[in-house]
């Protein structure tokens, strides 16, 4: 199951960077030992850490942008069939890399991914990810209603992926199985 789980894993990331999104590179996939070797990224931050840094001081303007980059990227993510699993301000970097004039989203840890293009699935994603970020970050309602306009932006069915989370938000994450 592991070896399973890495194989998935690393095919994942591939078609990630394939869609448009910056995951870290795969360098080898080490089936004997169930291992992924990565690209590190040491001019990353967490998004939960960039997220608290900047909601402290007040810089809205770059918190805004950097939420409104998540957001465009998990869309890039569903329109790609791709399920995070997992998604949460831990498993977003923020890459501020001196050249470029603003910072880059990097999505990391797929363990948990899959593929669907069911809507239910695109709205869980997002239902666990909104948990996860007003859980963390206590009054940040709005810049995850900026996330979810980059989400908009890019994703071809998003109202109808917006109304299956409006949903979801009324009956939890568990689909009910009646019928």
């Amino acid at each position: 199951v592991v070896s399973t789980q890495s194989t998935e894993e690393s095919r994942i990331l591939c078609k990630c960077r394939s869609l448009g999104v910056r995951t870290p590179t795969v360098y080898y996939v080490d089936h004997q030992n169930n291992t992924i070797y990565m690209e590190y990224l040491k001019e990353a931050t967490v998004l939960k850490d960039f997220i608290d840094k900047h909601m402290s001081t007040q810089n809205s303007v770059l918190l805004s942008d950097v939420c409104y980059k998540v957001g465009v990227k998990i869309g890039m993510l569903h329109n790609g069939n791709i399920i995070h699993g997992d998604l949460t301000s831990s498993n977003i970097l923020v890459a501020e890399e001196t050249e470029r004039e603003s910072p880059e989203c990097v999505v990391i840890d797929f363990g948990l991914s899959g593929v669907s293009s069911l809507q239910e699935d695109h709205g869980v994603d997002l239902y666990v990810l909104e948990k996860a970020f007003l859980s963390t970050h206590p009054n940040s309602q709005d810049i995850f209603d900026r996330l979810l306009e980059g989400y908009c932006s890019v994703v071809n069915n998003s109202k109808s992926v917006i109304s299956k989370l409006a949903e979801i938000r009324l009956r939890g994450r568990k689909r009910s199985m009646v019928g």
